[in-house]
């Protein structure tokens, strides 16, 4: 059915919601700017950092561009690791990757913060390829990800399934004329993996594996 597996980082692999509302709360702090609920913070995740502060924040694309150096200082030093993996998922990857999956990370957040979280994690083991922006925003988005993701593998498009916890990961998945499974374990609810078009809805990783296996 699907053997490459795209796998989006932040609400799917790990819950890393304590160090992205601290490095956001830590860009506010230093911009001088009020600082949201903890409601308002958890929508921030998911979509590229510098469309958050544009869009979501309001920000002027200077000022974007300031929050965004902000919060790195912050997550480079600190928020990477204020991290978990979410339970489930190392046993998951592991009987994918025995049953001959190819296993691709397909992330908005840059690259080499990607790659530093999944070796402190030992999930990179699991992962033929760690796709994720570039520091200069570009290939931020997450169709731009999956499109740069599915060039890397040589993946055929009517076997590969991207798996994420928000809208952007669907909409993605679309652009690029691949199917999707939302799952809602993450950041995003079930109404908005649903009004995105996600071709499957996973509860958990039992329901991933089932689904896939």
């Amino acid at each position: 059915m699907f053997d490459f597996l795209f796998f989006d980082l932040d609400g799917t692999l790990t819950d890393s919601m304590p160090g992205i509302k601290n490095s956001f709360l830590y860009a506010f702090e230093k911009m001088n700017e009020e600082k949201p609920s903890d409601e308002i913070l958890s929508t921030f995740i998911g979509p590229p950092l510098y469309d958050t502060f544009k869009n979501l924040c309001g920000y002027s694309e200077d000022k974007a561009e300031v929050a965004v150096k902000y919060y790195r200082e912050y997550y480079k030093e600190k928020g990477i690791f204020e991290n978990s993996v979410y339970d489930g998922i190392p046993e998951l990857l592991k009987v994918l990757k025995d049953n001959g999956k190819h296993l691709i990370v397909a992330t908005s957040k840059p690259e080499i913060f990607a790659v530093k979280i999944l070796n402190h994690y030992s999930l990179e083991k699991y992962f033929e390829k760690i796709c994720g922006s570039n520091f200069d925003e570009s290939r931020s988005n997450k169709d731009e990800v999956i499109a740069y993701a599915l060039n890397s593998v040589k993946a055929d498009k009517e076997k590969t399934l991207m798996i994420g916890d928000r809208k952007h990961d669907i909409i993605g998945a679309k652009k690029n004329g691949i199917k999707s499974c939302g799952i809602l374990y993450g950041y995003g609810s079930r109404k908005e993996l649903e009004d995105a078009g996600a071709d499957f809805i996973a509860e958990n990783t039992q329901e991933i594996k089932n689904l896939l296996l």
